[in-house]
């Protein structure tokens, strides 16, 4: 028998309860893995709330984790019975103790990194890894603001835009995530509680704005966000954890400079083994080279997925959330 974490119904982090389920075995290219540990991610919350929607009911949520192994199914040659390995993609089913996937979803892992950074990188790096060379080719020079500085994603755009020789600008909520943030490349932390963020951006950058603002916050921040930026200036929204971004009328985006606005899904950037791979080999590098460190806020059981999720949300998280398996 196998043990997942299975959601009968939508709902809060309580939907999220163990259960034993069947044995798996890998069939014509997929792959058999004991995962050891199992990131945890915003899309995770969206998919128990059915804000997205799994193809059936009950479904095992979670898109990456790290483990080894155990079997490869017929006509898989680029694997083998215990090698380390990561993954990240659908379908969603990765809170579980063993899973079986397409074999193309999944990379082998470096010596070097950890099943633990694994877990905690694979989709948050590669996200940084889209957002910043793929979605806008950031460079020196670059002025660019990072909605959620301290969190996951937030810390890894921090490090790589200012190893890009960008200067970041990052909004956080507390002083204390104002240290981390800035621990991590962040050159201008702005406390989005106490004073303006448009107002502080343009004055951080003798009123011209950025080039580029990443906002994975949504409906809070996207008003702001179209307000930091300069003209012809891309915003990029590519999350949504305060709720539903708000509808922008093509107007505003003339009225603001000739401004861009696009909605990336990471998917979209690695729908092929050699995307994939290749957006794998970026991030490897990158944390082979120190300019990446991976920070985990907190590493829960997988019986308490709900509380991992609960911390998720509570905005106090700063860096990546895992589980153990």
């Amino acid at each position: 028998m196998n043990q997942a974490i299975r959601i009968e119904s939508f709902g809060g982090p309580d939907e999220l309860r163990l259960a034993e389920t069947a044995a798996v075995t890998p069939g014509p290219g997929e792959v058999h893995i004991r995962q050891t540990h199992i990131g945890v991610n915003y899309i995770d919350v969206y998919f128990r709330t059915g804000l997205y929607r799994p193809a059936q009911m009950p479904f095992t949520p979670g898109l990456e984790a790290a483990g080894e192994v155990l079997a490869v199914g017929d006509g898989v040659d680029t694997l083998t019975p215990g090698q380390r390995v990561a993954y990240v993609g659908g379908p969603p089913g990765a809170y579980a103790r063993e899973r079986v996937i397409s074999a193309d979803r999944v990379v082998a892992l470096p010596a070097a990194i950890t099943s633990e950074r694994a877990a905690a990188m694979m989709l948050k790096g590669m996200t940084a890894h889209m957002l910043l060379e793929r979605v806008h080719a950031v460079g020196p020079g670059d002025r660019v603001l990072i909605h959620a500085a301290a969190g996951g994603v937030g810390l890894l755009l921090c490090q790589w835009a200012h190893h890009l020789g960008a200067t970041v600008i990052g909004t956080v909520g507390s002083a204390e995530k104002a240290e981390q943030a800035r621990a991590h490349g962040c050159h201008h932390p702005v406390l989005y509680r106490d004073e303006s963020v448009s107002e502080r951006v343009h004055a951080l950058t003798n009123g011209k704005g950025v080039q580029v603002v990443y906002d994975s916050v949504g409906a809070d921040t996207l008003t702001a966000s179209l307000a930091c930026l300069a003209k012809r200036g891309l915003l990029v929204s590519f999350g949504q954890s305060s709720g539903a971004p708000p509808a922008i009328e093509v107007g505003q985006l003339a009225a603001g400079g000739s401004l861009f606005l696009t909605r990336p899904s990471l998917f979209d950037y690695i729908g092929t083994p050699a995307e994939l791979q290749a957006a794998a080999d970026a991030l490897f590098a990158r944390v082979a080279a120190g300019d990446l460190q991976i920070h985990i806020d907190s590493e829960w059981p997988l019986a308490e997925a709900g509380a991992a999720h609960q911390r998720l949300e509570s905005r106090r998280s700063s860096g990546s959330i895992i589980l153990r398996a």
